[in-house]
């Protein structure tokens, strides 16, 4: 019999999304207007920030976020390597450079202490991630840029439901970056969203978003505008459009509700994982600490008592039909670092470690827990036939 394909992060869209798009075509105003501001100030309440600013990816939102802290030509930002490429690239896009840090052996997170020894007279900010929703150590990572004169912005393109120390990620540093692309917890297809505390931030990251005009094209032509503008300074087209921002309002109100059943697909795969050998589950905070893991991602780790390496349960898993992932291979092993900026192996230990180990399973709200069951007995498969 023909197993059927198991996708690793298939979006959940309903007909609310596809009447909420349809209305946007309908209306004729398709660009960046009324449903982006909407979606603006809903995700800027959710998350309790005080500004927020709807972009065209993630990226944009990092890159925003650096150029309005001032990051430029002979700063470093103190980052993780076990990242996707855009964490890093936004420090380069200003002309900075990036300086990794190795990461907590267990969360796979910027190790403060880590960290701390690569803070130099040269260094603007740090930049960590959550990964896979898991949150970073921002107390930490805070004292330690408040203490040095620092910024603090962090990458939360996995981070919209997580919590740091019943904290929610988007209030704790100089500037939160989220990215909505299509396999995140919330999608709009492609985009962003970037907010911070400071109204100067805020204020020059609204003009490089479009150009460096002073102002968009809602406030030039929707009743009472005029056509009018100035342009500030050279800027970017990292505007977002109004049929996305439609997509992500009606994503909005089902946050709690696929955070909710992520949890049990979560609790499903620890259950029918747990006597495999060499899988070890994800870890998770402690309950009683006040963070919350947003579950963005389900990445087991592949031990030696696996009979197979990570590499290969991959192949076998995806001859099987099941989608797999690696999140991440560490950037300092990739060539651009290796030629620009000495990357080798060895030089962040557990980051590679974790980067040679770590699997990513399909995980989705759009999953029910027989999909982590079907998944599971798969990998029995190719384990046990070796």
């Amino acid at each position: 019999m023909e197993l059927k394909p198991i996708d690793l992060s298939p979006p959940v869209i309903t007909e609310a999304e596809v009447e909420a798009v349809s209305a946007v075509l309908r209306s004729g105003w398709l660009t960046h207007g009324p449903r982006t501001r909407e979606f603006e100030e809903k995700f800027r309440a959710l998350v309790g920030a005080s500004h927020a600013l709807a972009v065209s990816s993630g990226t944009a939102a990092l890159h925003l976020a650096l150029a309005a802290a001032g990051v430029g030509p002979g700063d470093e930002v103190v980052t993780t390597p076990l990242t996707f490429a855009a964490t890093a690239e936004a420090i380069l896009y200003q002309r900075a450079t990036p300086v990794f840090a190795d990461v907590d052996p267990v969360t796979g997170n910027l190790d403060p202490a880590a960290a701390l020894k690569k803070i130099t007279k040269k260094t603007k900010a740090v930049l960590p991630i959550h990964l896979g929703g898991y949150p970073a150590d921002m107390a930490a990572l805070g004292t330690l840029c408040s203490e040095r004169g620092l910024f603090l912005v962090d990458d939360a393109a996995h981070a919209v439901e997580t919590l740091c120390r019943g904290r929610r990620v988007g209030t704790i540093g100089d500037a939160t970056c989220f990215s909505f692309y299509v396999n995140k917890n919330l999608t709009t297809g492609e985009g962003g969203m970037l907010v911070t505390p400071h109204a100067d931030w805020a204020r020059r990251a609204a003009v490089l978003r479009l150009h460096g005009m002073d102002r968009d094209a809602w406030d030039r032509y929707a009743a009472g505008g005029t056509p009018g503008y100035d342009i500030i300074e050279p800027g970017y087209k990292y505007n977002t459009t109004d049929i996305a921002s439609a997509l992500g309002l009606v994503q909005l109100t089902r946050i709690e509700e696929g955070y909710r059943r992520r949890l049990e697909l979560r609790k499903a795969y620890d259950e029918a994982l747990a006597d495999l050998p060499g899988i070890e589950l994800p870890p998770r905070p402690d309950a009683k600490s006040g963070d919350r893991h947003a579950w963005h991602l389900y990445a087991v780790r592949i031990t030696g008592e696996c009979p197979l390496g990570r590499d290969a349960l991959a192949a076998g898993l995806r001859e099987l039909g099941v989608a797999t992932s690696v999140h991440y291979h560490p950037l300092h092993l990739m060539t651009l670092y290796r030629r620009d900026f000495g990357g080798r192996e060895g030089q962040f230990p557990e980051a590679e470690r974790l980067g040679r180990e770590r699997l990513t399973l399909p995980f989705s709200a759009a999953y029910g827990p027989e999909v982590a069951r079907d998944v599971a007995e798969r990998m029995r498969e190719v384990i046990e036939r070796g």
